[in-house]
């Protein structure tokens, strides 16, 4: 009898393209349905771009372009990074992939053994336990209700971490919730993360000027954090790009290294 692998049937669809499919039925049947599943911006792609990319299609740039992204661009999310964030990194620490879904994808498969834990504050977004348990790891999760405004408190982090806990998903603007986490409330995580070797966070920022509540703050800010932290990011909501597929991801060096591995692999070939 055929049967797909059990890495296949441990893994559930996609609840966000299921919600999107649903509103789009919906709304083929004259339903007046608002879509909020696949976070898609109410604007479009600004001019500027929209004309750097026919410049780029007139200018031939067509062809196989490096696995990790061309390096002028690379080298602008690092002038982004130094700008925006006051990160220092360098074009090695930065890999560009089709979109920060597949960043986040890539990161987890390149750190995640079979059985590692990996924490996901709740309410999160669908697909992260889900590419843990790709990767053979655990989700372990942390429940941070409407009482603390869906924030994961350093004490509740604390009391997750056991000796299997690899990983930390840490999303802020979070998706779903839209709740975005303090410099102290941050600094709060970074403490206790810093305690643990071997402990690694994977920082979801991809909603950064989604933001209606003060300053964005990144947790590879604080001391000993950037070595710990796998920086996500991409176009798509900021910029109104979600149909370019255009992410990134900042970290250190023999993570980038691993990453580009692995991306060589399954998506080496397209328009970076």
């Amino acid at each position: 009898m055929a049967q797909l692998s059990d890495r296949l049937n441990r893994l559930s669809p996609s609840a966000t393209l299921a919600m999107s499919q649903k509103s789009g039925e919906m709304k083929a049947q004259g339903i007046d349905v608002i879509n909020l599943s696949v976070g898609e911006p109410d604007f479009n792609t600004p001019d500027h771009i929209k004309d750097a990319a026919k410049k780029a299609v007139d200018e031939n740039y067509s062809r196989y372009s490096p696995v990790p992204g061309y390096v002028d661009l690379r080298k602008a999310i690092v002038d982004k990074l130094q700008k925006e964030n006051n990160l220092e990194y360098s074009v090695n620490e930065v890999l560009v992939s089709n979109g920060a879904k597949q960043c986040v994808c890539n990161a987890v498969m390149a750190l995640v053994n079979n059985g590692d834990e990996v924490i996901v504050p709740a309410p999160y977004w669908v697909s992260y336990p889900q590419m843990v348990k790709l990767a053979g790891g655990t989700p372990v999760y942390v429940n941070a209700g409407f009482d603390q405004n869906f924030k994961m408190t350093p004490q509740q982090l604390e009391a997750a971490i056991t000796p299997k806990t690899k990983m930390l998903i840490l999303c802020s603007p979070s998706n779903p919730t839209g709740s975005v986490y303090s410099r102290a409330e941050l600094q709060g995580l970074a403490d206790v993360i810093r305690k643990h070797d071997d402990l690694y966070v994977l920082a979801d920022e991809i909603y950064e000027h989604i933001n209606y509540v003060g300053k964005h703050e990144s947790i590879a800010q604080f001391e000993g954090m950037k070595e710990r932290c796998i920086i996500v990011n991409g176009v798509s909501k900021a910029y109104a790009m979600t149909g370019w597929r255009i992410g990134y991801m900042a970290a250190p060096e023999w993570i980038i290294k691993g990453c580009n591995k692995l991306q060589g692999q399954y998506t080496s070939v397209h328009a970076r």
